[in-house]
């Protein structure tokens, strides 16, 4: 299934995308799409019974919003330096843990929103990532199978970041990832049956029409199930929680002097094979 919330932000309805693109509303099953939902396996029939007896009603897409597709996140783990692509353009030693910092959840934006440039940023840069929604409670996970079933689904992350905040300003990253609108998430939610292989996917991100990443979670340092086992050997995974995945080479931080970094009035676009794509303006804050 994919997922979805859709009206304007703070107000938005679970939705449903058919496998012939009709826009279907789910509110008459399920109140919203959020980890009550994922950790519920009998609304999740209820969904997938009403998608089959096809009686959901169909939603007019015409100037309807598309929202974050998780309400109420608990928290967002994100993975620094996962692919061997991002650590060979900044000349870094590939870690032998996974890099692990939190953003917070009120970071998150609908798919198309404005992204704002922070007052005082002179390096805002772009990173398109997988994101992994966590369905079940999880803590101390022993196999890569346990991890998976953990998954509710994944969906499409533009993990932004202002480079001179995350590391020229002291301390952890945190005042380089945290600002406003630095997580836009969506379109939808596509549960794991509609991506059987998170390990085959394609990612990619333009910027102003020019391709600037392109890359494979193949080339991921530490694969998907790894990262959820490795996480919840230091946190508990609760349902609504996501995990940011990291990024591939060809951000701006990776390119030489001077480095293209962006500026208001530029647009992104990234998009991941099965999970939709977002087109972003930037605007000063």
């Amino acid at each position: 299934m994919k997922l979805l919330r859709v009206g304007p932000v703070g107000a938005e309805r679970p939705a449903l995308l058919d496998e012939e693109g009709a826009l279907r509303d789910l509110t008459s099953v399920v109140d919203d799409v959020d980890g009550r939902l994922f950790a519920d396996r009998a609304a999740l029939e209820r969904v997938r019974a009403a998608v089959g007896a096809r009686i959901l009603p169909v939603l007019d897409p015409t100037g309807l919003r598309t929202g974050p597709p998780v309400a109420r996140i608990g928290k967002i783990v994100c993975v620094g330096l996962n692919y061997h692509s991002h650590a060979a353009e900044l000349r870094v030693r590939v870690p032998s843990e996974p890099v692990l910092f939190l953003k917070a959840a009120d970071t998150v934006v609908g798919p198309d929103d404005t992204v704002l440039i922070p007052r005082g940023s002179e390096k805002t840069d772009w990173e398109v990532e997988l994101a992994v929604v966590i369905g079940r409670t999880a803590r101390y996970l022993d196999t890569d199978e346990e991890a998976l079933a953990a998954v509710a689904g994944y969906t499409l992350a533009h993990d932004v970041s202002e480079r001179a905040f995350q590391m020229e300003r002291g301390g952890q990253w945190d005042k380089g990832k945290n600002c406003e609108t630095f997580n836009p998430l969506g379109p939808w939610l596509a549960t794991p049956d509609e991506i059987p292989d998170p390990q085959s996917l394609r990612l990619r991100l333009w910027v102003n029409g020019t391709l600037k990443q392109d890359g494979t979670t193949a080339d991921q340092i530490f694969p998907v199930a790894e990262l959820i086992r490795y996480v919840s050997r230091f946190m508990t995974l609760h349902p609504g929680d996501i995990i940011n995945t990291g990024t591939p080479g060809g951000v701006a931080l990776g390119h030489p002097e001077p480095k293209p970094y962006l500026r208001a009035g530029d647009v992104v676009e990234l998009e991941i094979d099965g999970l939709g794509r977002q087109r972003q303006v930037l605007k000063e804050a």
